[in-house]
């Protein structure tokens, strides 16, 4: 099970959601009316492993293998968030975590968490846009 925190209009959720049909999602956003334009996409496109929330992520009371995000906030504030709704046997091929696209220099954001690992978007696409984007896991586990 994912939880996508912050998801505004779906993203990266939905997409994933149509990716992974055998895996089960929670979408959450404080914003109601954001949750409403994701429960109507998730109706029209017949995606019954999504669940939407109109919640703040400290709130959710699942367990969960991954929580993904974007552009949501530092790690520093993140991470306490969602520490503690991880379940604590990791059924996949990497441990139970974060995986949170973020942009710009990460270096002085990631210094508490030495157990992240960056991966640049550069090395998968070479549009412009992606140069300064990356995929940050860190393993909670």
């Amino acid at each position: 099970m994912i939880l996508d925190v912050g998801t505004g209009g779906g993203f990266p959720g939905i997409p994933l959601a149509i990716a992974f049909p055998n895996v089960r999602f929670h979408l959450v956003d404080s914003i109601g009316k954001k949750i409403k334009v994701v429960q109507e996409v998730a109706k029209e496109l017949a995606l019954s492993n999504i669940e939407a929330f109109h919640a703040r992520a400290e709130t959710m009371s699942g367990q969960y293998d991954f929580v993904v995000s974007r552009a949501v906030t530092q790690m520093e504030q993140f991470v306490p968030w969602v520490k503690g709704q991880f379940k604590p046997q990791s059924v996949n091929a990497i441990s139970n975590g974060i995986i949170y696209l973020k942009g710009g220099d990460l270096t002085q954001e990631l210094q508490l968490y030495p157990s992240a690992v960056v991966e640049p978007l550069s090395q998968w696409y070479d549009a412009d846009f992606f140069m300064t984007k990356s995929i940050v896991y860190l393993p909670m586990f």
